[in-house]
């Protein structure tokens, strides 16, 4: 990327005067915030062309910061999907890297984040909440540094209101400069006003960034970056940019790496996974070529999320029926069971022609386990239309669902549609699509009573440290007795008692697990 490309892309750095923001009154840069800052546009984004995407693998924490939190703690607090955890994971990499240490303790830290989500209204509130329990903190001690980041950060609103309302938030960054934290925070360190650094448009691809991961059981690997689908409901296009993939040969590297560390699983991530390589402009590699490859690789389970039906290919299925280390369990979100529906949110795709590869996929693997997304009243959603959703999740048997309220987001077409639906026909649809979720999810549980599967223990269980938890290939919670030696191994569990959302049984071999 070159001078001018990064001038462009940074809202920070400098005004038209060439004067250093940091420089600026808060007054002053809210009034340049609001007149560079671009309001999220989805008409816009879709005609933006698809700029040259670098690779870079030259990171490194700048001498004079490496070790300027020695001695020092951080904290970060995440909210929203699997990308934002990866994201904290890449954050707290590098902030060890330069001698912080992490804590779960607010007032032992010196660096606090928050890691936000954009994608529903009550994700907001709860950022905004956090933020005003900060203050006090803040007030008692002004060396420390608050920053907010992620998707709440690159929408215009939501800058703003941070620095009318919270002036106490020191650092404000998005989601395509997190490889510049360290320099973020010096300026964060040694600036007298808010520091704000936030990309309208892409990134390059940064591969060599540090992490912290979670355990060494389980692990993130993120194959792409954006997404180019623009359902009407979503501001994933405008917070995250449009689809980048990696190159097969670093996600590759990266898997083998963890195989060899003794990860047991990996889920590969992206907002639309099956969407992989179609911005390779020289390559027919996609997305089931990536999983035929990581199929040969010693590990004992390759998970992805999150899928889109339009991309969900015939050779992807045929690639997946192989099994192995490639799991029958599919996330494939539907959102609605109602064509028209569908339409409105720009999905691509007819309740007919889901069932149609749903229908696909069961032919390929006869034991999968499917599970969806399911968003309840969209603007002017009729009762027959919710009904069709209703049919269509036990039409496809799906054995668990993640269900929502619409929730409008500003600068989507769909949060200016009107809408003749009352808040309380939402929540009693909600209601009983839950309770359907409940009964689907239940019964599927019940073939499992006397099975044995393979359990991967990940640890204590929440409610008795006396009893281990783990999952098994198709995603079902199990808890059992057993030795804390055999946490991050798989062992074979015979199941004594089915629940709604969790299974119970007893360890069948007392003796390390298999892979």
């Amino acid at each position: 990327m070159n001078e001018q490309q990064r001038k462009e892309m940074s809202h920070i750095q400098t005004d038209q005067n060439n004067k250093p923001l940091h420089e600026k009154t808060s007054a002053d840069f809210a009034k340049y915030f609001e007149a560079t800052y671009e309001p999220p546009n989805i008409n816009k984004a879709r005609k933006r062309g698809r700029d040259e995407i670098e690779v870079h693998y030259d990171f490194e924490v700048p001498e004079d910061m490496r070790m300027i939190g020695k001695g020092k703690h951080f904290l970060i607090r995440t909210y929203g999907c699997q990308m934002n955890e990866h994201d904290t994971e890449v954050m707290a990499g590098i902030l060890t890297e330069m001698g912080y240490t992490p804590t779960t303790n607010t007032e032992d830290a010196e660096i606090i984040l928050l890691n936000t989500c954009a994608i529903r209204e009550n994700a907001e509130n709860k950022v905004f909440g956090e933020i005003g329990h900060l203050k006090p903190l803040k007030l008692e001690n002004p060396d420390i540094i608050v920053g907010v980041c992620g998707c709440m950060s690159q929408q215009e609103g939501v800058v703003n209101r941070i620095l009318q309302k919270h002036q106490h938030v020191d650092l404000i960054f998005g989601t395509h400069n997190i490889h510049r934290l360290p320099e973020l925070i010096k300026e964060a360190m040694f600036s007298k006003e808010n520091v704000v650094e936030v990309w309208s448009k892409e990134g390059d691809i940064i591969e060599n960034l540090p992490k912290v991961r979670h355990g060494k059981i389980k692990a993130w690997v993120n194959i792409m970056y954006g997404c180019d689908k623009f359902c009407t409901y979503c501001i994933v296009p405008m917070t995250r940019g449009k689809e980048r993939s990696r190159l097969p040969k670093d996600i590759i590297q990266e898997v083998r790496h963890l195989a060899a560390q003794g990860y047991k699983e990996v889920t590969l991530l992206g907002q639309n996974v099956n969407a992989y390589g179609k911005d390779f402009e020289d390559d027919s590699y996609r997305f089931g070529d990536l999983m035929n490859d990581l199929h040969k690789i010693d590990i004992p389970r390759v998970r992805f999320t999150t899928s889109h039906p339009r991309d969900f290919d015939d050779h992807l299925i045929e690639v997946l029926a192989q099994g192995g280390n490639l799991l029958d369990h599919i996330h494939l979100p539907v959102q609605s069971g109602n064509s028209h529906i569908l339409r409105k949110m720009n999905r691509k795709y007819t309740r007919e022609s889901y069932l149609e590869l749903v229908d696909k996929i069961k032919q390929a693997i006869p034991n999968v386990t499917l599970t969806t997304d399911i968003i309840v009243g969209f603007p002017n959603e009729t009762d027959e239309q919710f009904e069709e959703t209703m049919t269509l999740m036990e039409e496809v048997g799906f054995e668990s669902a993640y269900t929502f309220i619409y929730s409008p987001r500003e600068g989507t077409p769909a949060a200016v549609q009107k809408d003749d639906i009352s808040m309380e026909v939402k929540r009693e649809r909600l209601q009983r699509l839950n309770a359907l979720v409940n009964k689907q999810s239940a019964e599927s549980m019940k073939a499992y009573k006397g099975e044995i599967v393979k359990v991967l223990v990940e640890g204590e269980s929440k409610k008795d440290p006396d009893v281990l938890s783990g999952y098994t290939e198709k995603n079902k919670v199990v808890n059992f007795k057993g030795p804390h030696s055999i946490i991050g191994e798989i062992v074979d569990v015979k199941i004594t008692e089915t629940r709604t959302w969790s299974l119970n049984g007893e360890m069948v071999d007392q003796t390390v697990g298999v892979k």
